[in-house]
């Protein structure tokens, strides 16, 4: 793994490892965007590649996008292709094969679009997809069609065209006070363009809300500066959800970065994605729930991984996920549970195991350690009595 000229040098041993490059540049966003991993000489000064890596970068080309942060890339296992950082960034032979079942938009983005950018699939909330763009392609994304080199698009005009349509249907629209930010990652714009986004959002008296999906906390937290955070902070309620996977993604790094945001007032939840080979066992993900908890950020949501064409092979079964559920409620802080659920084309349907059934006399209740009491009904009414 020897560098190039101009290029950085890493320094081997065991990961995390970090390049010999001068700080100035390490801890700038704009230089790792500049330099993200796109082929294979690159991804050879950062890790061993294996054959069946190789063969699949090579299987994207014109399919797939990839492109990794040289940060991201400091988290990797150089030399172990099942590193849980590596698994989420480098291509796969898994994406290049067909599964049963697989679709391209099992969420229905495309089915409930209304303007080039907004999505309005529940009645109070809207998405608005706000670019293809992403630091990191994460080769388990659900929306993996719509960041491919061919065919796929989010968008019916141009991305970088006017925000009016979609701001004008927001504001037509007063049932809406929830707004999320999308993509892509909304990040992936500077300060300037996105600032125009939501200050156009909180012009609209009925947005109450504006909430920024972003993946750059883990994939590259140097992009949460204090400027950014200063922006924002001025068009509050403003809240963050992010993306952990994995306990090896928690660095001093991206807990400063949620320092920061929490600082100037932004609260930040984390979507997990149940994946295979990464933290689909009741260690990983206890781990993860309770260091999400240190550095304070809150499990929001456990999501079974969508069987999207080219994402499949990363899907457990469900009762995997019921698994790590068990293992995860009363084993720690109840705020540190996050909700399993898949999402669909009719939202979002929680996929929890019931820990009551419904009995002749009451309720049976289970807890996190198999013991089993019945509560009467007399105690506990099941059903409103009848009005008078």
């Amino acid at each position: 793994m020897s560098a190039t000229p101009g290029e950085p040098e890493p320094t081997s041993g065991s990961a995390p490892f970090r390049p010999r490059v001068p700080a100035a540049e390490w801890d700038d966003w704009r230089w790792h965007m500049r330099k993200r991993i796109t082929s294979v000489a690159k991804a050879r000064q950062w890790i061993n590649l294996s054959p069946e890596e190789e063969k699949a970068i090579a299987g994207s080309a014109g399919k797939y996008r990839w492109s990794i942060t040289p940060y991201y890339a400091s988290l990797m296992d150089p030399d172990d292709p099942s590193c849980p950082v590596r698994q989420q960034a480098v291509p796969a032979p898994g994406e290049l094969v067909e599964f049963p079942g697989a679709e391209v938009d099992p969420v229905g983005d495309t089915y409930y679009r209304r303007t080039n950018r907004v999505v309005h699939k529940y009645p109070d909330r809207v998405i608005m997809l706000v670019t293809e763009a992403c630091p990191v392609y994460c080769r388990h994304c659900t929306r993996k069609f719509h960041t491919t080199d061919v065919h796929g698009t989010y968008f019916r005009d141009d991305e970088g065209g006017s925000f009016d349509e979609d701001l004008r249907y927001i504001a037509e629209h007063p049932e809406i006070r929830d707004v999320l930010l999308t993509g892509g990652d909304p990040l992936s714009y500077r300060d300037g363009k996105l600032e125009e986004i939501v200050s156009g959002l909180r012009a609209i008296p009925s947005v109450e809300v504006v909430r920024i999906g972003s993946r750059f906390p883990v994939l590259l937290p140097q992009r949460i500066t204090e400027d950014l955070c200063e922006m924002l902070s001025r068009y509050h309620p403003v809240w963050l959800n992010t993306h952990f996977n994995h306990p090896k993604e928690i660095t001093a790094e991206s807990a400063a970065a949620v320092d920061r945001l929490l600082r100037h007032g932004i609260p930040v939840g984390n979507q997990t994605v149940l994946l295979r080979g990464i933290n689909d066992d009741v260690t990983t993900m206890r781990t993860l729930m309770t260091e999400l908890l240190r550095i304070r950020v809150r499990p929001y949501y456990l999501y079974h991984c969508d069987n999207v064409t080219g994402v499949s092979h990363f899907m457990t079964s469900v009762e995997k996920g019921w698994e790590i559920m068990e293992g995860l409620q009363g084993h720690i802080t109840g705020f540190a549970v996050p909700q399993y659920v898949l999402t669909t084309r009719i939202g979002k349907v929680p996929l929890a195991r019931p820990y009551f059934a419904r009995t002749a006399d009451g309720l049976r209740l289970r807890n996190h350690q198999g013991q089993e009491m019945t509560v009467d009904a007399t105690a506990y009414p099941i059903t409103e009595p009848d009005a008078p």
